[in-house]
């Protein structure tokens, strides 16, 4: 690797999968070369959800790479025989090593976030506050889903308002947290300003929580992480936003896509548990006709008109299906 060119010839024809790339001292250059001098080789190159925030990934690489996210296990992967326990995927978490597992361990999950700290955070942030850092994020997976108050993180941390709002953007960069962001068009009567915050994977808001059972009543919250993994793997161009106004009208998701109305979509555990005044509120702001309802008990596709509105009640085996109609 210290003589690119070199390597890179050597390699002759096909794909390469390098793990593990940002590692490298300078890993955009490997891959440049390889892009602009040998065409016949094709590069997967895995590693840190960092690399397009790290000082070490000196070049954007525009033009030459795609980009694809991993995420946890998603719903096409839960299809295969005995993965579709979904009581276990609330628990166990989306990883594979964590989900195959007969035994749910939270010491695995404590060693994972070390592992994060020590490879991900110190090598390529150089924070020092270890205690303070994980502090926070044990604290942001506890209250996923919840809206964000950077100024009770940061009393409880006892660290700024600036350095909890710069964790979380750490977070973010890394994909521990993913953090769903007001959709508006700055009515009056709108949120404009406080987001959600997810956590990546269940398993790990599960650890956070001390939960080894999933209540029926915290059924629906663990649903709505997972309907937003499958927007994250299925819909990797599309910002995941949420709306919600003063009186307390809100929708769970929305999609904006670019010169097109804005798709709404709500997550319920039980079909029957939908109400319209939310999506109602949403659309007589943005009106669209685009509107879905992922629902747990939801067998197949059902359109339905609900006091004048198209609604789509759907599984989320089909929900991208919907999204790309």
């Amino acid at each position: 690797m210290d003589d690119p060119e070199a390597f890179l010839k050597a390699m002759g024809q096909g794909i390469i999968a390098l793990d593990e790339v940002h590692r490298l001292d300078d890993p955009a250059l490997l891959l440049k070369i390889a892009a602009d001098h040998f065409p016949e080789l094709r590069i997967v190159a895995t590693g840190s959800s960092t690399l397009g925030a790290s000082v070490k990934f000196r070049d954007t690489l525009a033009g030459r790479k795609a980009e694809l996210r991993l995420t946890p296990l998603c719903e096409k992967d839960m299809n295969f025989p005995g993965y579709g326990n979904r009581t276990k995927r609330f628990l166990s978490g989306g990883l594979p090593g964590f989900f195959l597992s007969d035994l749910r361990d939270d010491r695995d999950y404590s060693e994972w976030m070390e592992a994060f700290w020590a490879r991900d955070i110190l090598e390529l942030f150089r924070l020092e506050r270890r205690s303070s850092f994980l502090k926070f994020a044990e604290l942001l997976l506890a209250q996923s889903g919840g809206r964000f108050n950077a100024a009770s993180f940061a009393a409880s941390c006892g660290v700024s308002r600036p350095t909890i709002m710069n964790y979380l953007a750490i977070f973010e960069a890394t994909q521990l947290v993913h953090i769903v962001r007001p959709y508006h068009n700055r009515a009056a009567r709108e949120i404009v300003a406080t987001p959600l915050v997810y956590g990546f994977d269940t398993g790990f808001v599960a650890w956070a929580q001390g939960m080894h059972e999933i209540s029926a009543k915290e059924k629906g919250i663990f649903w709505e992480h997972l309907v937003l993994n499958e927007l994250k793997a299925g819909a990797q161009d599309q910002e995941v936003l949420s709306w919600r106004d003063k009186e307390g009208h809100e929708v769970d998701f929305v999609l904006a896509p670019r010169g097109s109305e804005p798709i709404a979509i709500e997550v319920k555990w039980s079909g029957d548990a939908f109400e319209p005044a939310g999506l109602k509120a949403f659309r007589a702001l943005h009106p669209g006709s685009v509107n879905i309802v992922v629902a747990a008990d939801s067998q197949r596709p059902i359109k339905r008109e609900i006091e004048g509105m198209p609604i789509v009640f759907c599984p989320l085996s089909s929900l991208i299906e919907e999204l790309r109609k």
